[in-house]
């Protein structure tokens, strides 16, 4: 069989390397442009360009599928299946009905819960138990096509979106391995996702500032869900101060004090008062300076305990 695979993030390569070395050809690999990164503004390109062009795969980087010349090329390809993983982009009907065996995409949600261009750090900032990866036959619009396949994974109190990220790409790529020989050899039949559909939006590097008034465990899932971006942040003598992890306390130790407030808690610990409960801050990182645990943060800011942080307004 033909396969043609378009990604993009890290979530993308697992599922590549597997295809790479899976027993069908791999014609082709399709990605985002290259783009500005960095101070320098260099162009960049996607991970899955790198780990294409490592294997010397043909790499494609159309800035849409507008123009009949990519739509003609990647009908000259004969593509069986297009395999599809954090791609970044809505393919359009003309591309959706060109393989026999259609196009299938790996969604990093139980769907269809978190549709939309960032269902991971939506899982977290929603408080739920379970995550995991959908293997949907994809139709036009957004995520709602009906599902190969489905695997779930426990969300622990420790994962951010990056954490999350890295054990749901494994799992994506174990089960198009699964999933892929039983839909080629057409033993699978596709099933309705059903109702309670939710959507996520993408995300804006500004939601990462804090507002202390929310509840600490809002603060705490936020924290957690923007990192590794766009992390999230408060301001602590005109820089940015970045929270990369955090605690909860009980809410019992909150009471009567003022949203944005630093304590100083046993241990040599540190804290923030919030709008119901107390933040315990683990790792932070002061603009223009190294990440450290807070402790040791405190250590060299001797004014920070008892300093009022700012909130959003």
């Amino acid at each position: 069989m033909r396969i043609v695979f378009m990604g993009a993030a890290e979530f993308s390569v697992p599922a590549l390397e597997r295809l790479i070395f899976g027993e069908h050809q791999l014609v082709a690999v399709y990605t985002q442009p290259d783009k500005p990164a960095g101070r320098g503004r260099a162009l960049a390109f996607s991970p899955v360009k790198g780990v294409a062009q490592e294997h010397g795969l043909e790499v494609r980087q159309p800035k849409s599928f507008d123009q009949p010349t990519d739509l003609e090329f990647l009908t000259e390809l004969r593509p069986d299946v297009i395999v599809v993983a954090a791609f970044g982009k809505i393919l359009p009907q003309e591309v959706l009905t060109i393989p026999l065996f259609g196009c299938i995409n790996l969604h990093p949600s139980l769907l269809p819960r978190h549709r939309g261009p960032s269902p991971i750090p939506g899982a977290i900032l929603a408080g739920d138990e379970w995550s995991g990866v959908s293997i949907m036959l994809m139709e036009e619009g957004v995520d709602c096509g009906p599902i190969l396949s489905r695997r779930r994974v426990a969300i622990e109190p420790q994962d951010t979106t990056g954490s999350l990220t890295a054990k749901l790409a494994q799992i994506a790529a174990e089960l198009l391995e699964e999933t892929l020989p039983l839909w080629l050899s057409r033993s699978l039949t596709p099933q309705p996702q059903g109702e309670g559909a939710t959507y996520t939006r993408l995300l804006s590097k500004g939601e990462g500032e804090i507002d202390w008034h929310l509840p600490a465990p809002q603060i705490w899932r936020r924290v957690r869900a923007f990192n590794p971006w766009p992390s999230s942040y408060t301001r602590w003598q005109g820089k940015a101060f970045k929270i990369h992890e955090a605690a909860l306390l009980p809410v019992r130790l909150a009471e009567g004090g003022e949203p944005g407030r630093v304590i100083k808690l046993a241990g040599g610990e540190v804290g923030v008062q919030t709008g119901e409960g107390v933040l315990r801050l683990l790792r932070v990182q002061l603009e223009g300076r190294r990440a450290v645990s807070a402790a040791e943060f405190v250590r060299g800011q001797r004014g920070f305990i008892g300093a009022l942080l700012p909130s959003l307004k």
